[in-house]
């Protein structure tokens, strides 16, 4: 896998050692990320991806040294640095080198990582199950930041899925309401109306999420944010996914009832492909 890192100012080939045993990020989760993706010369939404690193950073208590824009031309630079068209996944983080319990802000640090990262097949699809694993609330962890201690219970969430012969699983929030996939937002459609889970706090508002979010209202489909049941979810006849690693994917099955791709699903892959392309708004 091809690979460039930018540390402290320098282009790194590969995977640069950074983190050292005494950084806050190392033991006590004093970092935040983001993730764009460049495929087809095309980066979409990379600014706002850019801003919400910053946001994030501060957020975990992190005060960002670069700002969203320098953010932003740097992640251009190390696109360039790769073939025209190669598809790449964009990582920008910022994390704290000192602190005791809370990071040290003044300590924050900055690196980004570009590396190959084929896009998942468009025709891909995959199951998932009811996770056991809930969401974490306001109150109870740092959900308003992109922060990579928020993983930990996703991956816990993917393993069982594997283990039980699923690709993926849902998650629920604290009162039992669905929140998303482990991996992704997610989107039902029920009589040509598309509902998602309204945010509230438990699940990051992704950036591909809003904007299919606008696309399919643009083309005059109603889309509805709002509570999600588990029985609304068995009910419905598209369940889809829309995240910055795989964009818009459909979801086959859930807890063994079988689901196929539909014309919602369709009609957002469509749309969104269109915007990359800046064939679309």
């Amino acid at each position: 896998m091809q690979a460039y890192s930018y540390v402290d100012g320098k282009w790194h080939d590969g995977n640069p050692p950074v983190l050292g045993p005494l950084s806050h990020a190392t033991w006590l989760s004093g970092i935040v990320f983001d993730g764009a993706r460049a495929f087809d010369g095309m980066t979409p939404d990379l600014d706002l991806h850019c801003d919400r690193s910053i946001r994030s950073a501060k957020a975990l208590g992190l005060q960002p040294p670069l700002t969203a824009g320098e953010v932003y031309e740097l992640c251009l630079e190390g696109v360039r640095k790769f073939s025209s068209g190669t598809q790449l996944y964009i990582r920008p983080m910022f994390f704290a080198e000192s602190g005791w319990i809370d990071p040290d802000p003044e300590t924050t640090r900055f690196m980004l990582s570009v590396y190959e990262s084929p896009m998942p097949d468009p025709t891909g699809r995959f199951n998932a199950m009811i996770s056991p694993f809930r969401r974490p609330t306001p109150e109870s962890a740092p959900t308003d930041a992109k922060a990579s201690c928020l993983y930990p219970n996703s991956g816990k969430a993917m393993r069982l899925a594997r283990e039980k012969g699923f690709e993926n699983a849902i998650l629920l929030d604290q009162i039992g309401n669905v929140a998303e996939f482990a991996t992704s937002n997610l989107f039902a459609v029920k009589d040509g109306a598309v509902i998602t889970p309204a945010p509230n706090g438990t699940f990051l508002n992704g950036i591909t999420r809003q904007r299919v979010i606008k696309l399919l209202r643009g083309s005059g489909l109603a889309v509805h944010e709002a509570q999600l049941t588990v029985k609304d979810l068995m009910d419905a006849d598209e369940v889809f996914s829309t995240g910055n690693y795989a964009k818009v994917q459909p979801c086959t099955g859930i807890d063994g009832r079988s689901l196929q791709p539909g014309p919602v699903y369709q009609r957002a892959r469509e749309l969104y492909w269109e915007f990359a392309h800046g064939k679309g708004k």
